[in-house]
C-alpha cells in the first residue's frame, strides 16, 4: 500500500459493546495507517463509549437501519479505499490489507466472500444458509453472473464507487442492493474468500430472520423490475397474453364447430388479456430503452467524476512541491 493512500475502515454499529474494541484494535492492526470510523446507530449500550476509547472516530446516526448509516458514512468520510465491515466480529480484520490491495489495483469493489470458506460450517442459524442461496440463485441467473456472496458485509471500495452508488435502501438488503447495481453496471468486482466467524457467547444478532429476509426479496423484485424491466413486464406480459390466446382459441373453435358464440364474456376477456399481454410487452420495451439510457448515464458520470479525480490529485501534487 503507498504511504500517502488514504484508508478509511467504516464500521456501522449499533449495540455492539461486547465486541467493538476487539474489532477496532484488530483493524488499527491491520491497517495500521488508516482511520477507523464507527457510526453508532442509536445504540443504547457502551458502544460509542468502548470505540472512542479504543482510538475510533465515532459519530451518531439517528436514523435507524444498516443502509441509513452506510448512506451516511459514504456522504461524510472522503478516502482512497473504503474498508466496510460489522462490529460483530465476525469478520477477519487481516483480510483487509489484501482487499485494499486489490481496490488500488483497479477494481471497484472487493466482496469478502463467506461462503465458500466457513460461513455454513459456522453460521447456526439454517434459514440465513437457505436465504443465502435462494438470494444467489436469483440474482446469478437473472444477470447471468457468478457471484459466490451475494449478502457478504466486509467489503472494499473506491472511491469513485462511494461517491457515485445511490444508496436507496435503509436497512440490511444495503448489502443486495450495492451487488445488483454492480452487476448491472458491469462495475469491476473480485471475491476474495475469507473465514467466517459465527457471533460470540453474548452478542445477539440483529437480524431478523423473516423480516429481513422479506425486505431482501422485496428488494431484489424491485431492482429487477427497475434494472430488467424487459424480461419482468415482457415475461408477465406473455403469460397473460398465452391466457387470453388459448381462451380466444377455445371460443373460436366453438364457433368454428357450430357457427356460433356462445360465451360473448370469455371472448371479451380474452380479447382483454391479449390487450393486456401486449401492452406490459411494450411497457417493458419502453422501460428497457430508459434503463439502457440510465446505464450510459452513469458511465458518462463515473467517467467525469474519475476525471474530475485524477485532476485534483495531480493539482494537490503541484502544490505540494
Amino acid at each position: 500500500m503507498q504511504e500517502n493512500t488514504r484508508v478509511a475502515v467504516l464500521l456501522p454499529c449499533y449495540n455492539e459493546e461486547i465486541t467493538i474494541g476487539k474489532v477496532v484494535r484488530d483493524f488499527k492492526a491491520a491497517l495500521p495507517g488508516a482511520d477507523v470510523y464507527v457510526y453508532d446507530n442509536n445504540s443504547t449500550d457502551r458502544t460509542a463509549e468502548i470505540a472512542t476509547a479504543e482510538g475510533a472516530i465515532v459519530r451518531k446516526e439517528p436514523r435507524q437501519g444498516k443502509g441509513n448509516v452506510i448512506r451516511a458514512m459514504f456522504e461524510d468520510i472522503d478516502a482512497d479505499v473504503y474498508v466496510m465491515a460489522d462490529g460483530d466480529d465476525t469478520y477477519p480484520a487481516d483480510a483487509a490489507p489484501a482487499m485494499v490491495a486489490k481496490i488500488l489495483e483497479g477494481y471497484d469493489m472487493v466482496i469478502g466472500d463467506r461462503l465458500s470458506s466457513t460461513y455454513f460450517q459456522e453460521n447456526k442459524r439454517p434459514f440465513h444458509n437457505f436465504g443465502n442461496r435462494l438470494v444467489r440463485g436469483s440474482i446469478n441467473g437473472l444477470f447471468g453472473a457468478h457471484v459466490t456472496d451475494i449478502m457478504t458485509g466486509y467489503r472494499a471500495f473506491s472511491f469513485g464507487f462511494v461517491k457515485t452508488y445511490p444508496v436507496l435502501s435503509r436497512g440490511f438488503e444495503i448489502e443486495t442492493e450495492m451487488t445488483i447495481h454492480s452487476l448491472n453496471n458491469n462495475l469491476r468486482l473480485y471475491e476474495m474468500p475469507i473465514q467466517y466467524r459465527d457471533r460470540p457467547a453474548g452478542s445477539v444478532s440483529k437480524l431478523n430472520t423473516v423480516g429481513d429476509g422479506v425486505k431482501v426479496m422485496s428488494t431484489i423484485f424491485r431492482m429487477i423490475r427497475e434494472y430488467k424491466p424487459l424480461p419482468f413486464f415482457g415475461g408477465l406480459g406473455s403469460i397473460i397474453g398465452i391466457v387470453g390466446i388459448i381462451l380466444c382459441g377455445q371460443v373460436a373453435s366453438e364457433f368454428w364447430a357450430t357457427g356460433m358464440v356462445s360465451r360473448f364474456p370469455t371472448l371479451i376477456g380474452a380479447v382483454m388479456l391479449v390487450i393486456a399481454g401486449l401492452l406490459l410487452i411494450v411497457a417493458g420495451i419502453i422501460l428497457d430503452v430508459m434503463a439502457k439510457n440510465d446505464r450510459k448515464t452513469f458511465i458518462l458520470e463515473a467517467n467525469r467524476f474519475a476525471y474530475l479525480k485524477r485532476h485534483l490529485s495531480n493539482r494537490h501534487e503541484i502544490d505540494r512541491q
